[in-house]
């Protein structure tokens, strides 16, 4: 149960934090900032510019332009050798492709000529996937061949899954893993460093009070920040929560306690704000690559998987997907719940363990 004390400390750092206009303002500007940066830039995957040159100009090849403009994948651009070249070598295209003059010489046709940049690996692969398939179409077209199998694909979920929906829950978590480090971490060294710790520490007032009287605070404002975010994922990205906004907010409380606890412990073991900046690097940046924030753990080499999967950030950001995409339930009991369950317990205990009062920064 809190504490009067506790209650009265947090709703102290909070009237702070409201005094503090430019703290105010850059907190609502930069969740919503970063959210464009990020969502708007992670939406669906932009169709590939390919440039195409007909040297044979018979009903064969104009049949296979056909095709392949048919593709949503592809922005076509018809035009000369030499002038789709320049753009290859540009970058205004990633790939041409040259039907040459015997395309339509059977038995032994002339073989496409693919020019590409291979830099551009992910578009490259979908070039030639599309172009093997719509080959064997024309062949099957002009032999009267019926394919002798067919895939027929069936949606079982209640709604089409898009990048941006798997991405939403990854980018909440790594914000409000940054904004719990900085709400806490970079405070704590402050405090310290003008006294103010030294201070309170002649009070009766515990390590525990205090951490959670700011922990409390800090939640607080978190919530409003990344209510702002949900706000404008929803609105404007019509992001739909299956699982329902109160388990997503259930997830965010623990992961603030989590990630606002750490930000102790790193402002613990810094004595300005200079050195407390690699060690915040240090525990946020290698969680921004394994947690599966923009891509599946699983895409990550086998010996790595099981610690990723045990990252705090990890843990959060599973569980926000699993509410958000296919509306798991927040107590369910699982590795992620366990995780987090976990975290909450050693977090706590690293707070509190290594917190000090009186070191003041020199």
């Amino acid at each position: 149960m809190l504490t009067k004390p506790q209650i009265h400390l947090a709703s102290i750092f909070i009237k702070i934090f409201y005094r503090d206009r430019q703290s105010l303002f850059f907190s609502l500007l930069f969740p919503l900032i970063f959210t464009c940066i990020f969502l708007f830039s992670g939406g669906e995957p932009r169709p590939t510019k390919l440039g195409l040159v007909n040297q044979s100009q018979d009903e064969l090849s104009l049949k296979f332009i056909d095709l392949v403009k048919q593709e949503k994948a592809f922005i076509v651009k018809e035009g000369s050798e030499s002038e789709l070249k320049e753009d290859l070598i540009a970058a205004d295209q990633t790939a041409v492709i040259i039907i040459p003059d015997s395309f339509n010489k059977f038995p032994n046709p002339g073989k496409l000529r693919l020019l590409l940049d291979a830099s551009q690996v992910r578009q490259v692969d979908a070039i030639k996937d599309s172009l093997e398939a719509t080959l064997l179409s024309i062949e099957r077209d002009i032999r009267n061949i019926e394919p002798m199998f067919s895939l027929q694909l069936e949606d079982v979920k209640s709604r089409p899954q898009r990048y941006i929906d798997f991405l939403l829950p990854g980018i909440l978590a790594y914000m409000l893993m940054n904004l719990c480090i900085a709400g806490s971490g970079f405070n704590i060294v402050e405090y310290r460093r003008r006294g103010i710790l030294k201070r309170l520490f002649v009070t009766p007032i515990q390590p525990k009070d205090f951490i959670i009287s700011i922990v409390l605070a800090r939640m607080f404002i978190i919530m409003m920040q990344l209510s702002v975010i949900l706000a404008l994922a929803i609105g404007l990205l019509k992001i739909n929560i299956v699982g329902g906004l109160l388990p997503l907010y259930g997830v965010i409380l623990f992961g603030a306690f989590i990630f606002l606890c750490v930000g102790f412990f790193l402002g613990s073991l810094a004595k300005t704000q200079e050195s407390i900046r690699p060690l915040v690097l240090l525990f946020t940046f290698p969680q921004l690559i394994l947690s599966g924030i923009f891509f599946p753990i699983s895409y990550l080499p086998g010996l790595i998987q099981p610690i990723a999967s045990g990252l705090p950030l990890s843990v959060i950001a599973a569980t926000m997907r699993n509410i958000a995409n296919d509306g798991g339930a927040l107590f369910a009991i699982n590795f992620n719940f366990l995780g987090i369950i976990f975290w909450v317990f050693f977090s706590f205990f690293l707070a509190t363990k290594f917190f000090i009062w009186q070191k003041v920064a020199s």
